[in-house]
């Protein structure tokens, strides 16, 4: 199948952010990767009618497979959590970025999907009130509020000393 240049471009130019977003929704990395290479296959398949505006396009697409995925986890047997990231860092200096990352990624994963998905289109990919209500077919003002919401929550997971409190959350939603 011929693929567009410009199809070609928008991915080059996009993978990694709409990697993050995803993973950001999903709480996992190989989960995500999957739902980058649909949506992506998806839009290359419609690219004529999504040329315009590909982004908008595929993050629909990929709340919309996050929203199939989380359906799908109550069929799914349960997945151990990996085993403690402190014992397998030996020194290295820049261990410690990674583990603040993993435990604002679990807080992440512990909040409500809806609150969670505000948060990752807000903060994460930088999009407006009006353009995130407009992905997620809510008001501004449920926006607002989840928004406050999920903040709030963050604030309280992350100042919670004791990193045990955010153990892993498996199939997180």
């Amino acid at each position: 199948m011929k693929v567009d240049s410009s199809f070609d471009a928008f991915v080059e130019a996009r993978f990694a952010a709409l990697l993050r977003t995803a993973y950001l929704l999903t709480g996992d990395r190989q989960h995500a990767e999957d739902l980058v290479q649909t949506a992506l296959l998806r839009a290359m398949r419609r690219w004529r009618q999504v040329r315009g505006a590909p982004e908008a396009y595929v993050r629909r697409v990929l709340i919309n497979l996050s929203h199939d995925r989380i359906r799908s986890l109550v069929r799914r047997p349960r997945e151990e959590p990996p085993q403690d990231l402190e014992a397998l860092h030996g020194g290295d200096p820049g261990f410690d970025g990674v583990i603040e990352r993993r435990v604002v990624t679990l807080a992440l994963a512990q909040l409500p999907v809806r609150q969670r998905q505000v948060v990752v289109l807000r903060f994460f990919e930088d999009l407006p009130i009006e353009q995130t209500a407009e992905l997620l077919g809510c008001s501004t003002g449920t926006v607002k509020s989840y928004t406050s919401r999920a903040l709030s929550r963050l604030r309280e997971l992350l100042a919670e000393d004791d990193t045990e409190s955010l153990a892993e959350v498996p199939h997180a939603q």
